[in-house]
């Protein structure tokens, strides 16, 4: 499906910047909503089927969606077209058993005036990981929507820039 074919894009890309660019400091993830999606899919990769695994020290991903049964039987479905197959193999909250505990710190980023759902699965994705063994954080991020999160994203003084520049500062 679409969505099969999504992940694998964006998993192609990770394995060619790695081969491509094998000297760099390391690969620093950073995704919204649908992008957040995308990201976690690739902190599950079994990258042996890439022949090479990106040096990935760091995953900053804003209100995201790891479950993705929930958009089944919603008007989102429509253009993606998933059946219940194919949204649980790309469900970022059931395949962090898979993931490899690595030296890549992941912050999951949460607004306060995000949907419950947003809310729901942003918390319960990064207790999954922790629960795994990975170095995550959860930000609970006041007075901010779903919007608004990403875009103050240019302002020096926000709290989630200063969180990201600062988590690959520490690399």
């Amino acid at each position: 499906g679409h969505m099969d074919a999504m992940v694998l894009q964006v998993r192609r890309s990770l394995a060619f910047l790695a081969k491509q660019y094998p000297g760099i400091r390391g690969i620093y993830l950073c995704g919204h909503s649908a992008g957040a999606h995308l990201a976690a899919m690739v902190l599950c990769t079994d990258w042996t089927e890439f022949g090479v695994v990106p040096d990935i020290r760091g995953s900053a991903q804003r209100p995201g969606v790891y479950d993705l049964e929930p958009i089944l039987h919603t008007y989102v479905n429509d253009a993606l077209n998933m059946s219940r197959e194919v949204a649980q193999r790309n469900s970022p909250m059931l395949c962090v058993t898979q993931a490899v505990p690595a030296a890549c710190e992941v912050l999951v980023a949460v607004a306060q005036h995000d949907s419950p759902e947003f809310r729901r699965q942003s918390q319960e994705y990064s207790q999954a990981l922790r629960s795994a063994g990975w170095a995550v954080s959860l930000l609970d991020l006041a007075s901010v929507d779903h919007f608004d999160i990403i875009e103050k994203l240019s302002e020096d003084t926000y709290i989630l820039t200063q969180i990201i520049l600062n988590m690959i500062a520490r690399a």
